[in-house]
């Protein structure tokens, strides 16, 4: 159980240099600003064609997100859903309502003459082509981690929907994190998913790390001397492509034998998560090569 949970939101304490348990997701979407950085680390990159591509789907979500914000009725409930002992929004177990599926079908219009290549095309048409009861099997797939009989193809584009769902929600709970004694930090305390990386803050969070949830994007403080997933502490390395100074490394534990990116915001303040964690996957494959499984997800990359 995860050991920081949400409350009815308090004010602040006051109390200088206090540590947040939990930040939740900004009320403005932040996806232009993604898109953008996927165009700037596309210029010269090995994967530039994918790069843009990604780019161009955060642009969707930005224009689908301004278009059809949360309802009120569907905000009305989000209060009631705080207290437990179980994430607010846990994907396993929330009631869908259709409005994830109007975003998706806000994401085909945006997509429609955007498709980069006729296999691209061609799956955009299939799930257009899928009826309600369809998608939400899909979508229950999908957030299960059943991710073969979803194919990564059609992954790409539900998550995308499913993503900017749950976020739109996460910004409007009107909720605080509590942070608790003991451990069970390795997944999201608002919705249950697990992170994309972990991001060292600058500012006044400077040299605070949270972990980034890959689903609704709230983020969560952990502390750095333990492993992100099994919070062990005593056998962490950090992996880099050139020197211990860089802005993303890796952390393997020896423990459990997983990594997980470290964005590093106080060294490059560009950082944008998702298109820098996407843009890194060299570093991957060097630790994967010395034996480690990533612990992770991106929104960009469904495995098969």
């Amino acid at each position: 159980m995860n050991s920081i949970r949400l409350v009815a939101d308090e004010r602040p304490s006051g109390v200088v240099g206090a540590i947040v348990p939990l930040i939740l997701p900004a009320a403005q979407p932040h996806y232009r600003r993604r898109a953008a950085r996927l165009r700037q680390l596309a210029e010269g990159h090995p994967m530039a064609d994918y790069l843009r591509f990604a780019a161009g789907i955060a642009e969707a979500q930005q224009q689908a997100a301004q278009a059809l914000p949360l309802p009120e009725a569907l905000a009305a409930g989000l209060p009631a859903r705080l207290g437990g002992a179980r994430p607010p929004l846990e994907a396993a177990g929330l009631p869908r309502e259709r409005h994830w599926r109007e975003l998706l079908q806000a994401l085909f219009e945006q997509l429609r003459d955007a498709s980069p290549t006729p296999a691209v095309a061609q799956t955009l048409a299939g799930l257009r082509g899928c009826d309600a009861t369809a998608l939400e099997k899909l979508a229950d797939a999908l957030l299960a981690g059943d991710y073969a009989r979803v194919g990564s193809d059609r992954a790409l584009f539900l998550w995308a929907a499913l993503s900017l769902y749950w976020r739109q929600m996460a910004a409007r709970l009107p909720a605080a994190g509590r942070a608790g004694v003991g451990e069970g930090r390795q997944f999201c305390p608002v919705c249950g998913s697990a992170p994309v990386a972990s991001v060292i803050r600058s500012g006044a969070q400077s040299g605070l790390r949270y972990l980034h949830c890959g689903l609704c994007e709230s983020r969560w403080h952990m502390v750095r001397t333990k492993c992100s997933n099994c919070e062990e502490g005593g056998r962490l390395d950090y992996w880099s492509l050139d020197s211990e100074q860089a802005a993303i490394r890796a952390e393997s534990c020896g423990d459990c034998h997983g990594y997980l990116k470290v964005l590093h915001e106080d060294r490059d303040p560009q950082l944008e998560v998702i298109a820098d964690d996407l843009a890194s996957l060299a570093l991957d494959a060097e630790v994967e090569r010395q034996g480690f499984s990533r612990s992770g997800l991106n929104p960009f990359l469904f495995p098969g």
